[in-house]
């Protein structure tokens, strides 16, 4: 389990907190469109200022290139932040200088201040020590709650951590307590579903699951390159011919380790990729050559299920087929309902995360139903990955 102090263990009382929050969310015209992020970090800014705490927010939002503009700014994110927290927010149009200053000088014990993008400051990527004393200044502590934002290593991400006492918020510990239970201590058995376009996006994924997992289960078009590999037709279906010899690797490694490796053994299949397509379901060694694999099979989908009926423990990166596109969801709704069902009567621990993830979890109606679903993208798959992400490693050595 990770190692971190939480805000349980700080007394902030009449403090100065400096809140890294990632509040890169969707925003159109002036307005936020997707507030979840938000909503999962308003415990800790709540949390925070009943405690006394003079709360201080800070982000990241968008990819600003010449300094400040309007395009880029924090402001329109205040009413969502004000609406998940029930709390009034202040905003000040710069994270450093006078600007900022005088605004952390006025707040008073409960109150919550939101500081202009961290990026207007080119010496926030670049983890600046003059930028992060800057930042410093402002606070007595630092609280990070922003998992979505621990694979960088920035100035508000990382390097704060070095110069405050800090601790991880309530977003951050529960996202870092649900990882380290699915990976690191699971309930065996413990499968992994793997989906998505590229066997190269995900090649350090595979590599670290597979000595970690009883099961894998490879699905999305990454599965056509291991069919092909074992030198069945895939028809006009996408996948890496220059990754052939690497899935037969994967295969091998897997049988080694004594990891079931499940690929499916019937897909659907259409002559065209568009929406509601004429589809059927043929066996995996008999693509027709003018076809194309876009699901998993209803077989396929027995030998998932049987697995998932088995587990304790399920860990989901990526769709089973072209979800975005019916009838092609099928695949991954029906997969996704069995794991909701399972979790929900008590059976299984189910966790998953990525971008692609969470949106074909919420096609299929049980996004809410796992155990957990992680919106971090980047910084959930380098976890899965088993890369050290510098955010966390910085919370864990000031504790």
């Amino acid at each position: 389990m990770a190692r971190f102090k939480t805000i349980d263990a700080l007394d902030v009382k009449g403090k100065r907190v400096l809140v890294r929050l990632d509040l890169n969310v969707p925003v159109k015209d002036g307005k936020v469109t997707d507030a979840t992020r938000i909503e999962r970090s308003a415990e800790t800014v709540k949390v925070l200022a009943s405690k006394g705490a003079k709360v201080i927010l800070l982000s990241h939002f968008g990819r600003p290139k010449d300094g400040p503009d309007a395009a880029n700014s924090l402001k329109p994110v205040v009413p969502a932040i004000a609406d998940a927290t029930g709390l009034k927010v202040a905003f000040a149009a710069d994270c450093i200088g006078p600007v900022a200053e005088e605004a952390v000088a006025k707040l008073e014990p409960g109150q919550v201040l939101l500081l202009e993008n961290t990026r207007f400051h080119k010496g926030e990527e670049k983890n600046d020590p003059g930028f992060v004393a800057e930042l410093a200044k402002l606070g007595d502590f630092y609280v990070n709650d922003a998992f979505s934002a621990a694979h960088r290593a920035h100035a508000s991400t990382e390097g704060l951590a070095h110069k405050l006492p800090s601790a991880a918020g309530r977003a951050m510990e529960a996202e870092l307590n649900h990882l380290a239970k699915a990976l690191e201590a699971p309930e065996r058995p413990l499968v992994a579903v793997v989906g998505g376009a590229k066997v190269s996006t995900k090649l350090d994924l595979i590599g670290n699951l597979l000595g970690k997992v009883d099961a894998l289960v490879i699905g999305g078009a990454m599965a056509n390159t291991f069919l092909a590999a074992e030198g069945l037709n895939v028809g006009k279906s996408l996948y890496e011919k220059d990754l052939l010899d690497t899935a037969r690797s994967i295969m091998a490694d897997a049988k080694k380790r004594d990891v079931a490796l499940i690929l499916p053994r019937d897909v659907v299949v259409a002559a065209e990729f568009k929406p509601m397509a004429v589809a059927k379901t043929v066996p995996a060694n008999t693509v027709p050559s003018d076809m194309m694999i876009l699901d998993v099979g209803a077989g396929a989908l027995a030998d998932i299920a049987a697995r998932f009926e088995s587990a304790k423990t399920v860990v989901w990166n990526g769709p089973l087929g072209a979800f975005e596109t019916p009838p092609f969801d099928q695949g991954t709704n029906t997969a996704a309902q069995q794991v909701a069902m399972l979790t929900k009567m008590g059976t299984l621990v189910s966790v998953a995360g990525g971008g692609d993830t969470v949106s074909a979890l919420i096609n299929a109606g049980a996004d809410d139903k796992f155990t957990y679903v992680s919106t971090a993208g980047g910084a959930f798959l380098e976890w899965l990955e088993g890369k050290t992400l510098p955010g966390v490693a910085a919370l864990e050595k000031s504790a």
